[in-house]
């Protein structure tokens, strides 16, 4: 059984994560957002303070959810929030919304988040604080590194690597055994047709890359 959970961040991805784990039927204390006011309600669930306040919650007792979103100018903050908490003893939900697809044999680590219509096939591992946005699509026995976001309606090919701290952006696509290096950034409906390098953008039509 799910223990109850703290969200932290009160944007458009937390808004998202709110209505899955409401059709996940897991328990919400409630949300840390420094920008509300705490006692006051946000999305119909009670704002409990900043980040700070969540260290009034045993670890042992609650579990967390990252409801940081994760674009290429924020880099670091969502993974910053992750490492922080899990360095105080806290643990984060892997979270599947009930209208994804993963297969078996799938393995996701600490943090993972798996949204709507996103399908994961078989083989594939995907490391912590991960997103797999809305629609997007990673196939067999791709390597996922931690903090990465893949975009709405993104689609890997067949073993694909990304380092960690990658961002592929919203309907781009990767084809079969390419890897992209740590902290790169695939801009949105870009086509990678080979290996990109670390701290690289690429962005449309066809793979132009730029050091960032």
């Amino acid at each position: 059984m799910s223990k109850p959970v703290i969200l932290l961040g009160g944007g458009g991805h937390a808004r998202v994560l709110l209505d899955m784990l409401r059709r996940l039927e897991i328990e919400i204390l409630g949300m840390a957002d420094p920008h509300r006011l705490p006692g006051s309600e946000h999305f119909g669930v009670k704002i409990l303070g900043g980040d700070t306040d969540v260290r009034a919650y045993a670890a042992g007792g609650v579990e967390l959810v990252n409801g940081i979103g994760s674009l290429p100018r924020d880099a670091g903050l969502r993974g910053n929030l992750y490492e922080q908490f899990v360095k105080q003893g806290y643990v984060f939900q892997t979270l599947v919304d009930p209208r994804a697809f993963t297969a078996g044999g799938v393995q996701l680590a600490q943090g993972v988040q798996v949204m709507a219509g996103a399908i994961i096939q078989a083989g594939t591992k995907i490391a912590e604080n991960c997103i797999v946005n809305s629609g997007a699509i990673v196939e067999h026995d791709c390597r996922i590194g931690r903090d990465v976001h893949i975009a709405p309606g993104a689609v890997l090919s067949g073993g694909v690597e990304l380092g960690n701290n990658v961002h592929i952006g919203t309907g781009a696509t990767i084809i079969q055994g390419l890897r992209i290096g740590s902290g790169s950034v695939v801009g949105a409906g870009s086509v990678v047709t080979r290996d990109i390098g670390c701290k690289q953008i690429v962005y449309p039509p066809r793979s132009h890359i730029q050091d960032l």
